[in-house]
């Protein structure tokens, strides 16, 4: 599957570079590239996008502001000299954030990233993707990585510039983590996006509706935009 890609940079030589990685990668398409968000506008209203590579600092709009003003953005890698905006960019649910001057390897990583997301939403979960009781992952809380086993994780909220990690015990954890990063870490073990600020394990929703997923007693929203890919997941689990 092809992933159709928007280039929007002010300068020319950044643009350059990122067409130079996107050459060697099987899998990309360019379909067009943009000195600002006015011009990317205009392409995203005539032709179908999958990902952006986002400059922030342009001329007349900001690439945080543009983003935060599409209604149904495709995913977003942020490319930008400056690691003052990384924090509202993966606010914003950037897939990745990249400081020029972008080497191959790391931009190779956040493309990485991106055939995650996309196969986990186009291949239907299975059983295979059942973590194991032994599976955990290393998370920062306060200022140690601690050691948390995923099936005690029932779900998770983004709450600021952390993320709240509710569990089985009925305790909870505050993580210095984005959603969007955790959706990339635990997505193939049955975690699934439900809203802009909430993932659930589908192993613990104990029932739904058009408005919301039961987990234990707690109702949690569904978001619109996210609703049509749970609705299919749930249907076909």
């Amino acid at each position: 599957m092809k992933v159709r890609c928007l280039l929007i940079d002010d300068e020319p030589p950044a643009l350059k570079v990122l067409m130079s990685h996107i050459s060697h990668i099987n899998g990309l398409e360019v379909v067009s590239q943009c000195k600002n968000a006015i011009e990317a506008l205009e392409i995203l209203q005539q032709k179908t996008i999958d990902l952006i590579f986002l400059d922030i600092k342009m001329p007349k709009i900001l690439g945080t502001d543009f983003l935060r003003n599409l209604s149904h953005p495709p995913k977003v890698i942020f490319v930008t000299a400056y690691n003052k905006y990384a924090v509202e960019g993966y606010d914003l649910d950037a897939v990745d954030y990249l400081v020029k001057p972008v080497s191959f390897e790391r931009f190779l990583k956040a493309v990485g990233k991106v055939r995650r997301l996309v196969d986990n939403k186009t291949t239907p979960q299975t059983e295979e993707h059942t973590p194991t009781p032994e599976a955990f992952v290393y998370l920062k809380v306060d200022k140690n990585m601690q050691k948390v086993f995923i099936n005690d994780i029932v779900y998770i909220e983004s709450w600021q510039h952390y993320i709240k990690l509710f569990l089985t015990d009925g305790k909870h954890l505050l993580v210095k983590e984005s959603i969007s990063s955790m959706e990339n870490l635990l997505s193939e073990h049955r975690f699934l996006r439900v809203h802009r600020s909430y993932m659930v394990s589908m192993n613990k929703i104990s029932g739904y509706n058009g408005f919301s997923v039961q987990v234990n007693q707690t109702e949690i929203p569904i978001g619109r935009l996210y609703k049509q890919a749970l609705m299919e997941v749930i249907q076909t689990s």
